[in-house]
């Protein structure tokens, strides 16, 4: 999905867009014609994408199952031989549904699975994303047999099955071709497992007034560009490499490269010098190549304090590649102890895993925390759903926590969180988080705000291994760098046009 003006990268929970429902009622939009607008854009998805064939539109008792007659309606009067299957009987719909049910003028018919005979086009319009318990009995079953069938389906607002905040599969759901939703879309369109059976995703404008948002103040977002580009921190004309920060990477004495490919990140993305600190019979290992990075030595925990305490240094990075022991969280106590920009990951994590409420007690709101699932789970506590558990993190933590992933989160201790969607399956290999961690840095380095250059990074990262593609390394990410700063820098200029979200 393409973000065309900032609140597009909104996303609504379910309980949210119940809320924009019900204001849009209350400023004049009738919910009948917002249901008419809803069937209209799944109608008008379905032709652009089809040609006209035989469709099967299974409709369940509620909202969807209204969207659904709509649908039907509007196909069959274009000439689409159209068959609408009901769960429950036609006389107990009520409200909008109720309404729609009777302008169509077709028959209606029990699920069955003769519904699906011919290969038909499926519209998949039984439950909304409010869905709390697996599908069952005759729901189940077609939702079975499309699936096995390998039918095209089209979702309307969610696959049924898919809970709309989380994105878990309740035990079931079809794998859908295009899914349409309306307004702005969920948590649950960008998280897996439910992202995966969405296909490609809609998001329609029905005749919702933005203007419903301000009151709802949504706190979770898509990660894009218009979240944080205000703040991005470009060079200044009549600057230098001082005020673009100084950025500390706590290196290692055996796995050299973590620490090395964090620290070219840094510099990559912009911030004015990068020291590796490191262990004296690991200085002629950092220092033999990138002769832009400094090297210090740092015989102790000692050493390395007294580097870091100058105010100059303003950004640290300690974890990647460190080793776990009690040295590194003395480091880590210390640099925090300091009030200093402070980028955790990995080592930096796992070393309190004895004692996480050190770590907790030591956090603060310029430290950002990369964890992906095994080392989150050492250090906080990993029961619910993914966005929730990230929100909660921050929350307690007073930091901002990045939980890496297909579909990484970033939350805030503010209660703002943000997934990304720009992670390609080709940075599944080793180091590119290393240098995820050092394009935070760098970006922390030139006093970008914690949650704005986690996400900002975490954008950019993804967006570099999605243009590179398939034979990625993690060597090949800071040298794509430029190329993506250039054309956000690019975008950033142009003017946004008119609209709201589009297919992805």
């Amino acid at each position: 999905m393409t973000a065309t003006t900032p609140d597009a990268a909104v996303l609504l929970s379910v309980d949210e867009m119940y809320r924009a429902d019900r204001a849009a009622a209350d400023a004049g939009v009738p919910s009948l014609e917002l249901m008419e607008a809803a069937g209209t854009a799944i109608a008008r998805e379905i032709r652009r994408r089809w040609r006209p064939r035989p469709v099967a539109v299974l409709c369940g008792p509620g909202n969807n199952g209204g969207d659904g007659f709509v649908v039907a309606r509007l196909l069959a009067a274009r000439g689409w031989p159209v068959r609408v299957g009901l769960l429950g009987a036609r006389d107990r719909l009520k409200g909008d549904a109720a309404v729609n049910a009777g302008r169509w003028q077709g028959r209606v018919a029990p699920l069955d699975e003769g519904l699906l005979d011919g290969d038909p086009l499926v519209v998949d319009a039984l439950f909304g994303a409010g869905l709390a318990r697996a599908p069952e009995g005759a729901p189940a079953a077609m939702i079975e047999a499309i699936n096995r069938r390998g039918l095209d389906c089209v979702a309307v607002d969610v696959p049924s099955g898919v809970h709309g905040d989380t994105g878990a599969v309740l035990e079931l759901a079809p794998h859908c071709r295009v899914t349409v939703t309306f307004f702005r879309a969920k948590p649950g369109h960008w998280l897996f497992p439910g992202r995966e059976l969405c296909g490609d995703l809609v998001v329609a404008d029905i005749g919702i007034p933005p203007t419903v948002l301000l009151d709802i103040a949504p706190a979770t977002s898509l990660n894009r560009p218009a979240l944080w580009a205000e703040r991005f921190p470009w060079p200044q004309p009549a600057g230098n490499k001082y005020d673009r920060g100084h950025a500390v990477v706590d290196g290692g004495a055996v796995m050299t490269g973590a620490a090395r490919l964090a620290a070219i990140a840094a510099r990559r993305i912009g911030a004015g010098l990068v020291t590796i600190t490191a262990p004296p019979e690991a200085v002629a290992i950092y220092a033999g190549e990138h002769p832009g990075t400094i090297v210090m030595p740092a015989a102790d925990d000692d050493a390395f304090a007294d580097y870091v305490a100058d105010p100059r240094r303003n950004a640290v990075l300690l974890g990647p590649g460190a080793g776990v022991g009690p040295g590194l969280r003395t480091r880590v106590l210390a640099a925090l102890g300091m009030g200093k920009a402070c980028v955790l990951d990995a080592d930096g994590l796992t070393a309190f895993r004895d004692d996480p409420g050190a770590l907790h007690a030591a956090l603060h709101e310029r430290a950002v925390l990369t964890p992906h699932e095994g080392e989150f789970s050492r250090v906080f506590d990993s029961a619910g759903d993914k966005l929730a558990r990230c929100r909660a993190a921050a929350t307690r933590s007073g930091a901002v926590v990045l939980l890496k992933g297909a579909d990484t989160v970033i939350a805030a201790p503010d209660g703002r969180a943000a997934i990304n969607a720009e992670a390609p399956p080709e940075l599944a290999t080793a180091g590119t988080g290393d240098v995820l961690s050092g394009m935070i840095l760098g970006l922390l380095a030139q006093a970008m705000p914690a949650w704005d250059a986690a996400c900002a990074a975490t954008w950019l990262h993804g967006r570099i291994a999605g243009a590179h593609g398939p034979g990625l390394v993690a060597e090949d990410l800071p040298a794509g760098i430029a190329g993506a700063l250039a054309m956000l820098k690019s975008e950033a200029r142009a003017p946004l046009p008119a609209g709201g979200a589009t297919a992805r």
